[in-house]
């Protein structure tokens, strides 16, 4: 993560994923996403770890 990385809200990465935020949770809860970074009581992912997850979604479906 850069300083440049912006950190996005749940509602943000879900929204990136285009998935609800309940299901967005969920994946996180089960590990299929990142966990948060903590702030206090928020919960942030840096942008680059969502962008991540998809570009490795993509590899597996190309590698299948």
């Amino acid at each position: 993560m850069t300083i440049t990385d912006p950190l996005l809200k749940a509602r943000e990465a879900a929204a990136l994923l285009r998935i609800s935020e309940p299901t967005f949770w969920r994946h996180v809860g089960k590990g299929k996403l990142p966990k948060p970074v903590k702030l206090g009581a928020s919960s942030r992912w840096p942008q680059s770890e969502i962008l991540d997850v998809i570009e490795k979604a993509k590899a597996d479906r190309n590698a299948a």
